[in-house]
């Protein structure tokens, strides 16, 4: 399997103006590649054969163009064929309904990694430090906070230059293990599934009764908030100006980080804890197009969870379903009964067959049953209400999700089964 490990660099100051330029070459590199990609006519091949004419004539360019020869060539090749995996992407962006124009031109605030494909990297010791060695570049110092794993194979190293003006080295590695088999669906008891309801009041629900809290990031928005109207009153392109844009970059960095790491222990905390995991297949964007509570939506990323949530539950060999989540929190889990209900009414009551829950207890029993359904494993007619369907919700504040298998899970209360 593959996996990103990234790590920070430390870059002197005489690094960091190599680096750029090295990042600035194959910009310009790109652009190049884009015209010609752009005069090739589509009769002439598919998108990446084009891309790979290109990339042949990457030799003749070095006569002419003298940056190049500065750059090592595993660098170049990877920034030409960049071009067929960003028109392979907004083909999938289009195949999911969203409007999409054509590659353009990247500026110098755009284009902020280049990749070492294959070889020109090592990592070594030098000076009692650990260093990143780049072809044609620098030894960089490196900040390894964790190990990378002894039986890996590094494919590829990605240096990546955030807007706050960091540098970060992300390792693309190969693992000779694969991940383990998942259990027949016959086999999977009740307890070892699970059903997610996510939402913005509280980020998940399940069907363990069990529901975990959004993050708070309301300070981390007013920091951004001052520090936005302040950089409005500098003047633009002044160095006050640009001292501020990274404060604010900083300020957006921050918020992003700690919503991927709380996103990251959620989503691994299921795919370990479980041997089957069902969730919505959400339509978040026709959601934020709606006027009302867009930047909640847009802030909750459910997307990027289920993402995450179904790449590790292929790693820890767990059976992941998507269903249409059509009619989930209208209709009963336990006859089958639609009833409508307001955003505001917080409880399911059936009129049908008396069944009393929390809305989003009994979306997410209905979630789990589709999703069994949708796996070709049937269910029960009649769920036992007393022992199934959890009369009370431990109700879990986000701080205090952890990654499973963490020490903190030890000390966790039963009854939450999150720490």
């Amino acid at each position: 399997m593959n996996y990103n490990y990234r790590y920070r660099l430390e870059p002197t100051e005489s690094q960091r103006e190599t680096l750029d330029y090295h990042r600035d070459t194959c910009r310009q590199l790109y652009n190049h590649a884009l015209y010609r990609f752009n005069q090739i006519p589509e009769d002439e091949g598919t998108v990446k054969q084009r891309v790979r004419t290109i990339r042949d004539e990457l030799p003749d360019l070095k006569d002419w163009w003298d940056a190049l020869t500065d750059v090592y060539s595993k660098v170049l090749q990877p920034t030409v064929m960049r071009i067929a995996k960003n028109i392979t992407r907004l083909g999938q962006l289009k195949e999911r309904g969203y409007k999409i124009g054509e590659l353009r031109w990247k500026s110098p605030r755009e284009f902020r990694s280049f990749t070492y494909n294959q070889s020109g990297f090592e990592l070594d010791k030098k000076g009692g430090q650990t260093v990143l060695s780049l072809s044609k570049l620098a030894d960089i110092p490196i900040e390894l906070h964790r190990p990378l794993p002894e039986d890996a194979t590094i494919k590829q190293v990605t240096l990546k230059k955030e807007k706050t003006g960091e540098w970060f080295a992300i390792f693309g590695i190969e693992m000779d293990t694969e991940p383990p088999a998942k259990p027949p669906l016959p086999d999977i008891d009740t307890d070892e599934m699970v059903g997610i309801d996510v939402g913005i009041l509280k980020y998940a629900h399940d069907t363990d009764g069990t529901a975990v809290e959004s993050l708070d990031l309301s300070e981390e928005r007013d920091r951004l908030e001052r520090e936005q109207r302040k950089l409005s009153g500098k003047e633009h392109g002044s160095n006050n100006w640009e001292k501020q844009r990274q404060r604010v970059a900083e300020c957006h960095l921050d918020i992003k980080r700690k919503r991927r790491d709380f996103l990251h222990k959620l989503s691994n905390y299921y795919a370990r804890e479980y041997k089957l995991v069902a969730v919505e297949d959400l339509d978040v964007k026709g959601m934020l197009e709606s006027p009302r509570n867009s930047r909640n939506t847009a802030s909750a990323a459910w997307n990027t969870f289920t993402d995450m949530l179904e790449t590790k539950c292929e790693r820890e060999g767990t059976h992941f379903v998507e269903i249409d989540p059509d009619g989930t929190t209208k209709e009963c889990a336990q006859c089958g009964v639609e009833t409508d209900k307001p955003l505001w009414v917080r409880e399911h009551s059936c009129p049908a067959c008396g069944f009393e829950a929390d809305r989003d207890a009994n979306a997410a029993w209905n979630i789990l049953f589709r999703g069994l359904t949708e796996l070709g494993v049937g269910h029960s007619e009649g769920t036992p209400v007393e022992t199934a369907l959890p009369a009370g919700t431990a109700v879990v504040p986000a701080k205090r999700v952890v990654e499973a298998g963490s020490p903190t899970l030890s000390e966790r209360v039963s009854a939450s089964r999150v720490g």
